[in-house]
């Protein structure tokens, strides 16, 4: 495989979580990385935290104008684009008998409409490079969670936009692939003001025994699988779950 130094690597969502990590973990390795996000105290801190390989836009990937705006910086930074990595997004849940539309509406705006117009845009500059796309699903979808059918549909259909996205952009020489997370800890279900840090945590970590490798994961674990469909030079459509065994629906006794 090839190293990710010197490549230009855009990151949604990039101010906590697991796209924080992932910009960490790039820019380490030498990659030139841009990062956006809603909230101008995050981005603001994780440029600050990874230095001059760094450069944050704030941005909302459901807004036209940023989207533009945030091709067009990642394109500056970094000397052209390699690879974007989709991993912006929000979660909404309830019982579908109390679900309201305009939150469903919201919800796929942010975690498909915005990735999918990006990657139309990223496309040109990717073409250059033989570069790639990177969505992120979710267990959800291999394992079912009473409640959460507004996440769950926004990362099902995540799934099969990489399988058709890979066929059309293959004669591109751009490859198109997925990872799909187990249990880690990110901010996503306090911003939906569903749990505190605390709470979070705790609930993540009591479901450490549903993963076959006994614990949660980190973030720098799915980086690492980021890493990997970067730079594998022959994977497109791939929907890699890296998720501890998590979806393997392990029972006891």
């Amino acid at each position: 495989m090839n190293s990710v130094e010197g490549k230009s690597i855009l990151i949604t969502g990039g101010g906590s979580g697991i796209g924080l990590d992932a910009a960490r973990y790039f820019a380490d390795r030498g990659a030139k990385v841009t990062v956006c996000g809603r909230r101008a105290d995050k981005i603001s801190a994780a440029q600050n935290l990874i230095g001059e390989a760094c450069v944050g836009v704030v941005a909302d990937v459901t807004n036209a104008e940023d989207r533009v705006r945030l091709i067009d910086a990642a394109v500056t930074h970094g000397c052209g684009l390699d690879a974007l990595v989709s991993s912006a997004g929000n979660m909404y849940r309830g019982l579908i008998t109390e679900v309201e539309e305009n939150e469903l509406v919201d919800i796929f705006h942010s975690n498909v409409i915005g990735g999918m117009m990006l990657t139309g845009l990223a496309t040109p500059h990717l073409e250059k490079t033989s570069g790639s796309v990177i969505f992120i699903g979710s267990v959800h979808n291999r394992r079912a969670f009473p409640g959460a059918s507004p996440y769950a549909a926004t990362k099902a259909a995540l799934e099969g936009l990489t399988r058709v996205l890979a066929a059309e952009l293959g004669s591109k020489s751009i490859r198109v692939n997925c990872i799909v997370p187990g249990a880690v800890f990110t901010e996503i279900n306090q911003r939906a003001g569903l749990f505190d840090d605390k709470d979070a945590l705790t609930r993540l970590n009591s479901m450490s025994c549903l993963h076959a490798l006994g614990r949660i994961g980190k973030t720098s674990e799915i980086a690492q699988a980021m890493d990997y469909l970067i730079s594998a030079e022959w994977t497109t459509g791939a929907i890699l779950d890296v998720d501890g065994g998590l979806g393997l629906g392990l029972t006891s006794g």
